[in-house]
């Protein structure tokens, strides 16, 4: 049985692109059943049009709170029977509810090496703005589990680029984001394939 995978996204959807590509080519044993935005003009939900797959908006204003729009979030997930949740790019903090529901069953990607620069308000161009001023050498990308805490559950998969002397948060952005690339549809690959051992903070590679 293929494993029936929902992403969230907030924007463009490229690492929503990359999962798609690696269910068309067979490398993930699974099915994109729905994606999700908090957006309504984000370019994800146009991307999973264009491969026929379920896309849907869910406005966090008209929920009216964010126990509200968690529960309507949890309610579209039930409904296309997930079980596996991606976030690729999804900025609103996941609900306990859904974090409850689907234990070791959310992957994250985030955009730099974690623990470092992660957690509340370290997303998007603000990672990379905060690699460049502590002056880092490295940055990269981390899957990992989600849990109640931002940026903290077990990580899956982690790789690394170097910064370079000359980067914008531009060009660093543009570097991290081809390992994200190549570690999110990986990271959902070995869970699709049963792959993955949660023990406690560690994650194995079974």
């Amino acid at each position: 049985m293929s494993t029936r995978i929902a992403v969230l996204c907030s924007g463009g959807g490229t690492n929503l692109q990359a999962v798609i590509d690696a269910v068309e080519a067979g490398t993930i044993d699974g099915e994109i059943v729905l994606v999700l935005s908090n957006a309504s003009k984000a370019y994800a939900l146009e991307r999973a049009r264009k491969h026929n797959i379920p896309a849907v908006f869910v406005s966090k204003k008209q929920a009216g709170s964010d126990e509200a729009f968690n529960d309507e979030i949890l309610k579209k997930l039930q409904e296309v029977g997930a079980e596996l949740v991606v976030l690729a790019g999804y900025l609103p903090i996941v609900g306990k509810q859904i974090v409850k529901a689907y234990e070791h069953r959310i992957i994250n990607i985030h955009p730099a090496l974690i623990p470092s620069f992660c957690g509340p308000g370290m997303y998007g161009h603000h990672v990379h703005e905060a690699v460049l001023a502590y002056g880092a050498k490295i940055s990269g990308a981390t899957t990992h589990f989600v849990d109640e805490e931002v940026d903290h559950g077990g990580v899956i998969m982690q790789r690394s680029v170097p910064v370079m002397e000359d980067d914008t948060p531009d060009t660093l952005a543009a570097r991290v984001l081809t390992v994200e690339h190549q570690i999110l549809p990986e990271s959902v690959r070995l869970f699709c394939a049963g792959k993955l051992g949660v023990d406690g903070r560690r994650v194995h590679v079974l």
